[in-house]
């Protein structure tokens, strides 16, 4: 096996399994039933964020809130999954 097939398997290996680990979590997002809002007040707020999805940072939530009020409402939360900073609902 030569070095750039393998480096191409390895690639695609980690590209498939972003992927999937990508599908597993928008499918724990949804803004429709709002897994994100814990206590059911229609926002969601950085805490919420971070106990489902750890990795999203302080910085990357200030990003999403955009009208600045330090919760996301639903339209926030549409606009984050648009633009590829939570991961889209898929159902």
């Amino acid at each position: 096996m030569t070095f750039s097939k393998l480096t191409r398997t390895g690639i695609d290996g980690i590209f498939g399994f972003t992927l999937a680990g990508a599908a597993l979590l928008a499918a724990s997002v949804s803004a429709e039933d709002m897994t994100l809002d814990a206590d059911s007040d229609g926002m969601v707020t950085l805490e919420e964020v971070q106990a489902v999805m750890p990795e999203i940072s302080a910085e990357a939530f200030v990003t999403m809130d955009t009208n600045g009020d330090g919760a996301l409402d639903d339209a926030e939360l549409s606009a984050a999954m648009d633009a590829g900073l939570l991961p889209a609902d898929e159902s």
